[in-house]
């Protein structure tokens, strides 16, 4: 359902969108995020599993996915990554701060995160680990949607209100924890109160038990092109925990934005 909003509003954004290079590329997108069987890859997308059929075997004979005559499913090819080897746009930036992270990560015991916006979605492109055995676990290139996390909505805040508006015009916000904020009205005012302050926060809103405070990174031009973020268990936070991280963090954008103009 997700795939087929994000398709419409690109059509309806005006941009020339060929259907059906539109939904190869959502097919990969979907096995990006594991193996599917035929039938469920149709369900899911809510496109004709005749047409389904055909893409898949298109990207399975350009290597772009996989299938395993076992599991009768369909992964992500080798082409896939290879191309994706190919994308440097955040390369520069993550060279640049992962140093930092890890100091951050040292300095406040807590996992730091970097990721940048894809749509309506939040992809990590670096973490430091916390050094404490309890932590908060991610992966480069996971995605969680924006609404639901402190980096989503530190990212979102740097977004024109009317675009902000328009991605989000047919989108339903998923609810993971009762803390979710699931009104575009909510979310529209969380964000303006992120852009405002400088930060935002996640109180156990994508996982019970999870808290964090995330910053926006600015480059030369002040466009938002990241932002990163300290995340603890609930139990590691106290009544000023956000105030208290929030500084050392700031610290470290501020010094990733000042190499970024350089």
């Amino acid at each position: 359902m997700k795939a087929e909003s994000a398709t419409a509003e690109q059509a309806g954004s005006g941009q020339n969108v060929v259907k059906s290079a539109d939904r190869a590329l959502v097919i990969l997108e979907l096995l990006s995020r594991g193996r599917h069987r035929l039938s469920d890859i149709a369900e899911i997308l809510r496109l004709p599993l005749s047409s389904v059929h055909g893409l898949l075997g298109t990207l399975v004979h350009r290597g772009f996915a996989e299938f395993d005559q076992t599991t009768r499913t369909y992964g992500l090819g080798l082409k896939a990554w290879t191309v994706g080897q190919g994308y440097t746009g955040h390369r520069d930036i993550v060279g640049l701060a992962l140093p930092l992270m890890e100091q951050l990560a040292q300095q406040t015991g807590e996992t730091v995160q970097l990721s940048r916006l894809d749509g309506t979605e939040n992809v990590y492109i670096a973490i430091a680990e916390s050094p404490q055995p309890m932590k908060l676990v991610s992966a480069v290139g996971m995605r969680l949607p924006a609404h639901a996390v402190g980096l989503g909505k530190a990212l979102l805040a740097g977004l024109p209100g009317d675009e902000l508006e328009r991605r989000y015009r047919s989108v339903q916000l998923e609810r993971f924890t009762e803390n979710t904020v699931t009104e575009p009205a909510e979310l529209l005012a969380e964000v303006e109160q992120a852009r405002v302050r400088g930060y935002a926060v996640d109180d156990e809103e994508y996982i019970i038990g999870c808290r964090c405070v995330a910053m926006p990174i600015h480059d030369h031009s002040g466009a938002v092109v990241a932002a990163m973020s300290v995340s603890a268990p609930t139990p590691r936070c106290g009544p000023d925990w956000t105030d208290e991280t929030r500084a050392p963090l700031s610290t470290v954008v501020s010094s990733v934005e000042q190499q970024l103009r350089r």
